[in-house]
């Protein structure tokens, strides 16, 4: 049992891709369960077959605790910590190939919370990666994608697991938007270039430097573009997750 964890900013269309990969994997004969990590999610696009709403709620945390949506979303992490041993309990009663996490919107809640690298060390991290969906609305211009990468290597600095680096809704993308943004991945120097130009921003000499402590450790190399609408890159999750978990063997279709 494998676990691929789902990790982006609100709107990178996570839960998605979620359901667009657990589609794909199941039409490729790859067993695989869904398991939502999102307290506060009001709906999903995919039927979980593990939810930690049946533990956790966000909207008794706010009755409970007296708190708004920002204050029960810490408790409700935190609390999703201390109920771990049922998730487990669950899990244990699977025996699968995969488990797809979707995990909380807010970014933020997953990555830098203590909780969540209990929840990671509980559901076995020696088995686990990451799959980091950028959001294309937020990269179109070179500061944006700047940011996107410092928040990617964030999220691997802190949880020190495998990942793979996405950008989500390709299909939303004009074909030269979409080149242009690969392009910055996969060739830091034209991302520099692209930065000098815009020194009509004051943000320019921020960008710079957070792009010069990026590129110093190697988190520029390759992207891929996915969409869950039109089902381009799901078999390159995939094979990145053959190549993490097996060394690029495919043992499950062996």
């Amino acid at each position: 049992m494998r676990n691929i964890y789902f990790v982006g900013t609100a709107g990178s269309g996570k839960s998605t891709l979620v359901r667009a990969f657990k589609q794909w994997l199941d039409d490729n004969g790859i067993d695989a369960i869904t398991l939502n990590l999102d307290p506060g999610a009001d709906r999903l696009a995919y039927k979980a077959d593990i939810d930690i709403r049946e533990w956790v709620s966000l909207g008794e945390v706010m009755d409970e605790f007296f708190l708004g949506p920002n204050g029960a979303q810490i408790v409700a992490a935190d609390l999703m910590a201390m109920n771990i041993h049922k998730l487990t309990a669950v899990l244990s009663g699977y025996k699968t190939n995969y488990v797809l996490i979707d995990t909380p919107g807010q970014l933020e809640l997953f990555a830098f919370r203590e909780s969540s690298e209990m929840i990671v060390n509980a559901l076995g991290k020696d088995r686990s990666m990451i799959v980091y969906l950028s959001d294309p609305t937020l990269c179109r211009r070179p500061n944006g994608f700047v940011s996107s990468m410092m928040l990617s290597s964030l999220v691997q600095f802190r949880l020190q697991l495998p990942m793979m680096n996405l950008l989500s809704k390709y299909d939303t993308l004009q074909e030269e938007d979409g080149r242009r943004m690969m392009d910055w991945f996969g060739n830091p120097d034209t991302l520099y270039g692209d930065l000098l130009d815009e020194d009509s921003d004051p943000r320019t000499v921020v960008g710079m430097e957070l792009f010069k402590a990026l590129e110093s450790t190697g988190v520029f190399g390759e992207i891929r573009g996915v969409s869950a609408e039109e089902g381009t890159g799901l078999d390159e999750i995939y094979a990145s997750a053959q190549l993490t978990f097996f060394g690029g063997e495919d043992a499950d279709r062996n």
